[in-house]
């Protein structure tokens, strides 16, 4: 259920401190507040919430404050919940009105808040945030007519000429670049991630056994101790050769398949997929593919393969080649953001690595419907 807070925007001499004094102007929670449209958003953001049904939901303004505070400060999700409750500034900031010692909500909620604001919000917000930001820069100098790029030709002449049905010149500054956004998985090798899908076909292999009505007379052997060792063997040396890595990345790939194989008999003498929790059923479709991957690239040699997984937890993290020093690969969503007068806009994010020369023109366009 979904309650909207009283519209206006708090006042930061109206916040209440029991320890007496006020909370200054200049600080930089007070002033960020105050460029984000909280009131704005609040419907697009009520939607996805029932107006009658469950128990009362936080404001839009706790959920996109929390998230802004956690990023920004690089914390923790619980370590954010400490910081809001013993910081009254990050409190106005939540639009809270008085100070409270206590923690406005579980730090569990923070998964809420990313699941409900959508990247389409986000973007929307960050967007208003910047010509906000910008049309104030502009006000404040004494040069009205100047464009947020700092070229000759404002954006208001701009204007003029399109109302008039004359071209608009080409103007304004626009820097394009494309990063990754690293997620935290540890750095992934072909053999601890068949040594991880492995371990997680046991666990499923075991369940659908213990689920059966009528389960074999033998429970099928999967061989885990001998693989665990095989494993461990070449995971502890430091500088592995090649061969010994291609020899135990097969060997790993026999256990797998093996193990898989007993699934697939399981499930043919009665076994059912719906004893899974969602979170198993989900895995062992990741290990099938995981599997298919890395076979392919046993059997013919490789060391690349199409929409390789990395990662079993996170199987949408592709690696992106980027060419750096010290970090040849990076691991993540690659972005393209454009940068407006130290502002930056998020333009295009993909797991899937692209070529970023291609959206050049859809930016440039994109730009100058924004500001012109």
């Amino acid at each position: 259920m979904y309650r909207r807070p009283s519209p206006g925007q708090l006042s930061f001499v109206d916040f209440y401190l029991p320890f007496g004094g006020h909370l200054s102007g200049e600080n930089r929670w007070v002033k960020l507040a105050e460029l984000i449209p909280w009131s704005e958003f609040e419907g697009l953001y009520a939607e996805q919430l029932s107006a009658s049904q469950g128990a009362p939901a936080k404001s839009f303004r706790v959920a996109l404050g929390a998230l802004i505070i956690k990023e920004k400060l690089g914390l923790s999700d619980e370590e954010t919940v400490q910081q809001v409750r013993e910081n009254p500034y990050l409190q106005y900031f939540l639009g809270f009105h008085e100070y409270r010692d206590a923690a406005p909500f579980d730090a569990s909620m923070l998964t809420h808040f990313r699941q409900r604001l959508s990247g389409e919000l986000l973007s929307q917000v960050n967007q208003h945030v910047v010509s906000a930001a910008l049309v104030s820069e502009v006000s404040a100098s004494s040069e009205d007519e100047d464009e947020p790029g700092g070229d000759d030709v404002g954006a208001s002449e701009a204007r003029a000429c399109a109302e008039d049905g004359e071209d608009v010149p080409h103007q304004g500054r626009l820097l394009l670049d494309a990063s990754v956004a690293p997620v935290d998985i540890r750095y992934p090798t072909d053999l601890d991630l068949l040594h991880q899908a492995r371990a997680s076909s046991e666990r499923i292999l075991d369940r659908l056994y213990q689920t059966m009505v009528t389960p074999p007379a033998k429970k099928p052997r999967t061989y885990r101790q001998k693989a665990r060792q095989a494993y461990l063997s070449v995971a502890k040396q430091r500088r592995p050769s090649a061969q010994l890595r291609r020899k135990a990345v097969g060997q790993q790939l026999r256990y797998l398949r093996r193990n898989l194989n007993h699934i697939d008999g399981l499930l043919a003498t009665g076994a059912c997929l719906s004893d899974l929790k969602p979170y198993w059923y989900r895995r062992l479709l990741v290990i099938h593919e995981v599997f298919r991957q890395q076979w392919q690239m046993y059997q013919q040699r490789q060391r690349r393969i199409d929409h390789r997984l990395v990662s079993l937890s996170q199987p949408h993290v592709r690696p992106i080649v980027r060419g750096k020093a010290g970090r040849p690969v990076e691991f993540g969503a690659k972005i393209a953001l454009s940068c407006i007068s130290g502002y930056a806009l998020l333009e295009r994010l993909d797991w899937e690595a692209f070529n970023e020369s291609t959206d050049l023109i859809e930016h440039v366009e994109r730009y100058r419907e924004r500001f012109y």
